[in-house]
């Protein structure tokens, strides 16, 4: 009896000691698993001056050029520490699922602090953060010209003509600093370049189907040689991106997997894109011309989105 009792008790010994060797590498290897996500996110650096090119990369995991739902394009977005947009890209993955894209540090992205990054594809998000120091990146100074001894007058023979001085060149005046790529000379300092261009038309893209479709190109050469060519233009897009890409991946994420939402997105914005037509036929070359057919242009969109609507309801609703 004692004998049997010694031979549990040995059997036992081995089965705890078999289930924690197995359990380690059962709870390791769902580890690892979760290390390799649906969409990665990476940054080439952690800190960066202005002026300096902030290149982004990363992969889908389940990207298919050949299904509708898995070929969708990638938005990435940079924010500041207050949540206001700074940059934002549309992107779409090359055939493995690999995707990249670079930002100049400068513009809206250019106040010192901490700035987060933020992938979206389908229903996935990746996030990484980055610190701006504000100092610009690369500034070259201005030599000294070393002044050159002035050569004594020689007298012109009765023979010879006398020889003309050259006139100076610009050049030669004024040593100005060569200035690097993403900066530009202001007031005899190389500082950053503030492009005057908006994001991707997300909602647009995803409803025509690519970037290049003729109503996306129509709504971004608005933006760009119109809108954004005056101040008051400046201001008014700075505003609406802040509102408008605060919900407009997930509208477009939303239209890639659902057609019938996609078919009726297209049909509410139809109006809005042909009310826009009407800064195709103007000449906009003042602030307060822009600011008259910019409000003129929003209310026309207010009156068929808005006010049309409501009569008809409010018609129907009297006959009944």
């Amino acid at each position: 009896m004692k004998t049997r009792g010694t031979f549990l008790l040995i059997i036992l010994s081995f089965s705890i000691i078999s289930y924690c060797l197995i359990g380690v590498p059962s709870a390791y290897s769902q580890e690892v698993r979760d290390v390799n996500p649906a969409l990665s996110l990476n940054i080439n650096s952690e800190t960066f001056d202005l002026g300096d090119t902030i290149f982004i990369s990363g992969n889908v995991k389940d990207y298919d050029s050949s299904s509708d739902t898995f070929s969708a394009d990638i938005t990435i977005r940079i924010t500041d520490s207050k949540n206001n947009i700074a940059g934002v890209a549309q992107i779409k993955p090359e055939t493995g699922g690999d995707y990249s894209h670079t930002f100049v540090a400068g513009g809206q992205m250019s106040k010192s602090g901490e700035y987060t990054v933020t992938a979206f594809w389908n229903n996935n998000v990746a996030t990484a953060t980055f610190e701006l120091t504000g100092i610009t990146g690369s500034s070259v100074s201005t030599p000294t010209p070393t002044p050159t001894p002035t050569p004594a007058p020689v007298q012109p023979s009765m023979d010879e003509e006398p020889m003309m001085d050259e006139e100076p060149s610009m050049a030669d005046a004024s040593s100005q600093p060569a200035c690097g790529q993403g900066t530009v000379l202001k007031n005899g300092v190389c500082v950053v370049e503030e492009k005057k261009s908006g994001g991707g038309c997300l909602i647009a893209t995803a409803t025509f189907g690519s970037e290049m479709a003729p109503q996306v190109q129509f709504l971004r050469e608005i933006r760009d040689n119109t809108v954004l060519q005056t101040e008051s233009g400046v201001s008014f897009m700075t505003g609406f991106n802040q509102f408008y890409y605060s919900f407009s991946p997930a509208i477009a994420d939303y239209e890639r997997e659902n057609p019938v939402f996609k078919e009726l997105v297209k049909l509410t914005i139809t109006p809005l894109l042909t009310s826009l037509t009407i800064l195709n036929y103007v000449d906009i070359d003042t602030e307060e011309e822009m600011l008259g057919y910019g409000i003129g242009v929003i209310l026309l969109n207010i009156g068929m989105y808005f006010i049309a609507p409501a009569a008809i309801l409010f018609k129907i609703k009297n006959r009944k």
